[in-house]
């Protein structure tokens, strides 16, 4: 991880509700370059709420998420437009979601896949494009001579593979990742694993995990924070948390694992 202390996202009191049901609460962070948080807790602990929220999926009942543009600074991503955040979201920011299916289009072509995000950003000589395409596969270790399969015609690893690869060819910065080895063999999820390590290590990525896997979040994470009704009840360096857990909530989690 490259240290830099300007935070590349800061999270202030993020609050979403649902009626009078709480989805999270009042949270509060700072995400620097290079840096891999990972988020734990049971289902509905409010894990993904809190993901959709910071990555502009929904709109926080509450609270501020800023991100340091590359050209205007630190915004506030709910003041920008529309228009700005979604170019935000194809460009600098990235989302691998648990079913690559709800990533990908499933009806072209795994080099459209990749050239499709390119395409959105402007590029359009179609060598350089489909070129871009073939090198990214060779990054998730699929073969080049795949370039023209439809994804259907992959393996589920392989599609996430092709998921990352069509997340990462523009070079983002952030990376939002929501379960990304679930559903997975475990012989696929370890590989899969070591593929996102050293790709997060080669490009100096930011990333938020969200993750109900122990296992991933100390394999990936800097940080760790731990969810329970929707608020963070324990936080701070991955090995600390999970090797000397402080709240009665974080010590049943890790508990459960060793019992496993």
């Amino acid at each position: 991880m490259t240290q830099n202390n300007t935070p590349l996202l800061r999270v202030s009191d993020l609050t979403m509700m649902y009626g009078d049901r709480v989805g999270c609460r009042n949270v509060s962070f700072d995400l620097r370059p290079g840096e891999v948080l990972g988020i734990v807790g049971e289902s509905g602990s409010g894990k993904s709420t809190l993901l959709r929220s910071i990555s502009a999926q929904q709109e926080p009942t509450k609270g501020v998420v800023e991100y340091h543009t590359r050209i205007d600074g630190i915004r506030d991503v709910y003041q920008i437009s529309e228009a700005q955040r979604r170019l935000l979201m194809r460009t600098d920011w990235a989302f691998v979601h648990q079913n690559a299916r709800d990533g990908l289009r499933m009806n072209v072509s795994a080099g459209a896949n990749i050239g499709e995000r390119l395409m959105a950003v402007g590029d359009r000589h179609y060598g350089n494009i489909r070129a871009a395409a073939g090198n990214w596969l060779g990054k998730v270790e699929i073969a080049e001579e795949r370039l023209d399969d439809l994804p259907s015609t992959f393996s589920g690893g392989m599609q996430q593979r092709l998921q990352i690869a069509r997340n990462l060819v523009t070079s983002p910065r952030l990376v939002f990742m929501d379960e990304p080895t679930g559903g997975l063999d475990v012989s696929v999820q370890a590989r899969l694993l070591d593929l996102l390590r050293g790709l997060v290590h080669d490009l100096n990525l930011a990333v938020i995990i969200v993750t109900h896997d122990l296992a991933v979040a100390r394999l990936l994470s800097h940080r760790l924070m731990v969810m329970q009704g929707g608020a963070v009840i324990e936080s701070g360096l991955t090995d600390q948390v999970l090797d000397d857990p402080q709240h009665a909530y974080t010590q049943l989690l890790v508990s459960s694992i060793l019992q496993n």
